[in-house]
């Protein structure tokens, strides 16, 4: 079998992946099919991206290129040893394979990255990220599973999803479950031990709404997070919903976990009304600085749910609910704009003619705005 080369990307290529990452209109999945590079790898250059877009603008970057000039003799006199250490490393492994080689990268390492221990153990970087084709379909295929049944029973954990995957006729084990439950964002909600320590930079807050009498608009706000799948990847789906009303005040799309399409969705909700207080779990996208300092500047109450309750933030899971079982699971998303064109349509008929039983057979719409719609036009913008 003939060994593949090692792909080489210049600036230009990286750069182009990076922007398409960032303009959010196709999934990692997509972006990662169309260029030929590993989701990992495009994740890395969208974050490059824009930790070091600032710098173009600030003369940080002059003075980093001067300190830059003073280093290089310095640095071409360890190039030498650096060299003999290097082939001491490689002749210590000579007949390990691919797969040990890999087992002895630390990522986490926080001196020698990931391409330097590649390059000490003569592993080249692609075969260390290679993840086959059929495995990356197979795991979209569990989380579209674990995502229906999680929709039914969100109190099912690691354990129980396992077992009812292997009713199904999944032979996976529970590493692989907890792995792809994280990537999805999704925990059981029910009492548990706290098993992680909370990061020293983002505070977190009580709960405020036990026993509170919530009687009208604008009182109390409620945001969340959930997992959309496509006809190939996925996209994570925010709200901003009022709790007494259930209107959905704004929403956002996003191909990754981070903070920033939180922010925008909040945004413009405040563009319009603010809440007395804003309730969130204590993911970290609603305990960022970004994301606090947006409400403490408002002068916003701030309430979190605790973890693994079940009903501290209940109307938000039934919103994903009908969301998913009235209009993402009766559609095959094939790409991002897709997907945000067909979400603002259900967001629309959601606020403005879905009738909720526990509203009295009245929208939210009507509860919100206190009047009966004579248009089906909100006067919140939902997204962009």
């Amino acid at each position: 079998m003939v060994k593949s080369m090692r792909r080489s990307h210049d600036g230009a290529f990286k750069a182009r992946v990076a922007l398409e990452a960032v303009k959010g209109e196709k999934t990692m999945a997509q972006l990662s099919s169309e260029y030929g590079v590993h989701p990992n790898q495009i994740r890395q250059w969208r974050q490059r991206l824009l930790d070091e877009l600032p710098d173009v603008f600030s003369d940080r970057r002059q003075k980093q290129e001067n300190e830059g000039e003073e280093m290089t003799s310095e640095l071409y006199r360890q190039i030498g040893q650096l060299k003999v250490e290097l082939e001491w490393v490689k002749k210590k492994f000579p007949t390990a394979s691919v797969k040990q080689k890999k087992a002895m990268i630390d990522p986490n390492h926080n001196k020698i990255s990931v391409a330097r221990q590649c390059e000490l153990l003569n592993l080249s970087r692609s075969s260390y990220y290679y993840v086959s084709g059929k495995d990356d379909r197979y795991n979209r295929q569990l989380m579209n599973l674990i995502d229906e049944q999680y929709t039914k029973m969100p109190f099912y954990g690691v354990a129980k999803m396992t077992a009812w995957l292997h009713r199904q006729g999944h032979t996976v084990n529970q590493k692989r479950v907890r792995r792809l439950m994280r990537l999805m964002g999704l925990e059981a909600i029910c009492p548990k031990p706290n098993l992680s320590k909370a990061s020293p930079e983002h505070k977190k807050y009580p709960y405020l709404l036990k026993n509170m009498v919530i009687d009208h608009p604008d009182q109390v706000w409620a945001s969340d997070i959930t997992y959309i799948r496509m006809q190939q990847g996925f996209i994570y789906l925010v709200a901003i919903m009022d709790w007494y009303s259930r209107y959905v005040l704004s929403w956002e799309i996003s191909i990754t976990l981070n903070t920033g399409f939180c922010i925008d969705a909040m945004k413009r909700a405040l563009q319009f009304s603010q809440p007395e207080i804003m309730n969130t779990d204590q993911g970290v996208q609603f305990t960022s600085t970004a994301f606090i300092g947006l409400l403490e500047d408002k002068n916003i109450r701030i309430s979190m749910d605790g973890r693994g309750r079940a009903f501290d933030n209940i109307f938000v899971e039934r919103l994903w609910r009908s969301v998913k079982y009235e209009e993402v699971y009766l559609h095959q998303y094939t790409t991002v704009p897709d997907a945000r064109c067909h979400l603002e349509r259900y967001f629309r008929l959601y606020n403005n003619e879905r009738l909720h039983e526990s509203l009295g057979y009245r929208t939210p719409y009507e509860v919100y705005f206190k009047e009966q719609p004579g248009c089906y036009e909100p006067k919140v913008a939902l997204a962009f």
